[in-house]
This record gives C-alpha cells, structure tokens and sequence, in this order.
C-alpha cells in the first residue's frame, strides 16, 4: 500500500468514525429525552401509559381548585381542558399570575394514584391586561382558544 492510499484509508476511517460517534450521541438517547403535551382528556384516556412517562399537561386552572398546604411549598389545583380534569401537585412557587382559569403547562410525571406531579409550573396569557378583582363568567373552551393551545398527536 502506498503512502498516499494510507493517508486517504486512515482519514476516511476517521472520518467515518467520527460520523458515527456524533450520529450515537445526536440520536442513541432520544426517545428517552422526548416530552409529550396532553391535554387532560388524553391524559385521562391514555390510563396507565402516561405512569411515570415525561409529559407536558396544558389546560386551565380549574376555578375553586387552588389548594395551597400549611409547609409553602406545596401547591394543588386541577388541571382541565372542559371536558376532563386532572389533579396536579406542584412543589414550585408558582408564578406571579398564577390563579384560576388561567393557562397554564406543567411539566412532570402522572403517579400511579392519580395525581399528576410537577416541580415546572408555566402560565399561558395574552398581552391584554386585566386588573385584579373578580373573575367574570369564565367560558372555558373560548378562553383555551384565545390562549392558542395546540392539539396533539400523541
């Protein structure tokens, strides 16, 4: 073999081999870093598949649902899109305009007793502001459509 043909061999070893470290690295964990948005109802639908999954839930803060334990630090409110609910405990403060029936996306795993369980706790709201006070007849399914909440396909 001639100098040069082993130059040419040896680079396009290193080459491959580099390919297929980045390939390992960019693809090997994916399925396992993979979050899936739900809405309550799919959550509800889906049963014992969503146990422990990574998942994103979005709905509304259902109103009369806020629950805050005496230890600060533990949250509960319901979760729901109009048509199911789901129970979510958050151990994070929760962000300024947190109330019911806001917006909102929380991330972390259903438990087994039915509990959806979150330490990341976002809301979702529009750029029109409305001055605290009482809240007004909240029409659900009109409120999730201003707020832009996208269907999944999962």
């Amino acid at each position: 073999m001639s100098e040069r043909r082993r130059r040419v061999f040896i680079t396009l070893a290193a080459l491959l081999v580099s390919v297929g470290v980045l390939a390992y690295l960019g693809f090997g964990g994916i399925g396992e870093n993979l979050v899936y948005y739900w809405s309550p109802t799919e959550l509800k639908a889906s049963g014992d598949q969503a146990v422990g999954a990574n998942i994103r839930l979005g709905g509304l803060v259902e109103p009369g649902s806020i629950e805050r334990e005496q230890d600060g630090l533990t949250l509960r409110f319901a979760v729901t899109d109009g048509e199911a609910s789901v129970p979510v405990s958050a151990e994070t403060v929760p962000p300024a305009m947190f109330r019911e029936g806001i917006g909102v996306v929380v991330e972390g795993t259903m438990r087994s007793d039915g509990w959806f369980e979150t330490r990341r706790l976002m809301v979702k709201h529009d750029n029109e502001y409305q001055p605290p006070g009482e809240m007004q007849d909240l029409d659900i399914k009109e409120l999730m459509k201003s707020m832009q909440f996208e269907e999944s396909d999962t």
